[in-house]
């Protein structure tokens, strides 16, 4: 019986990543129905498809098989009040980025990245409501709002056009 319970665990697993594969993001809630098991199991499959490998990230709004692709990467550093979150953001995604993460330097726990996948504005309504209506506190401002973002873009011209907006309007961080 036990043997029966791992090959169905480990076909929900390639099930799974087949799901991710496929879509561009699912969320833990969404599996967990399709697959009739716990969110929480769900959480598990994923963290043992990552720890073999797989290259899966969590985003605000779910999951996303992350593949790597031919557009450009870029590397900001911001730094603005809690206020001035969705104008960095709608900033950002209006010129065509796409928000990966968010990074701060932490005096004691060093580098804490949170996977964001914010691409369109529906992703920043989601991600600001919750900011703004839960018990949470953005990263940022355990850094006096120093932290760092990892852009997707189209290309090299576009990712300069996003860092000479972000710094008109004094939200990228100038030395």
């Amino acid at each position: 019986m036990g043997g029966f319970l791992k090959n169905n665990n480990i076909q929900r697993r390639l099930s799974i990543k087949d799901d991710l594969l496929n879509s561009s993001l699912i969320s833990a809630t969404v599996l967990a129905k399709k697959y009739n098991v716990s969110r929480q199991t769900i959480v598990g499959d994923i963290a043992l498809l990552r720890a073999k490998g797989e290259p899966i990230t969590a985003t605000v709004n779910g999951y996303k098989y992350q593949l790597r692709n031919s557009r450009y990467h870029g590397l900001i550093v911001c730094q603005h009040t809690i206020g001035e979150t969705r104008l960095e953001l709608e900033t950002i995604v209006n010129l065509g980025g796409e928000i990966e993460d968010v990074i701060v330097d932490h005096n004691l726990y060093g580098q804490i990245v949170g996977s964001l996948g914010i691409a369109t504005l529906q992703d920043i309504n989601d991600f600001m409501s919750r900011a703004e209506n839960g018990n949470h506190h953005l990263l940022s401002s355990l850094t006096q709002g120093v932290h760092l973002h990892n852009i997707i873009c189209n290309n090299e011209s576009e990712f300069s056009e996003i860092k000479q907006a972000l710094a008109k309007i004094n939200l990228l961080y100038q030395d």
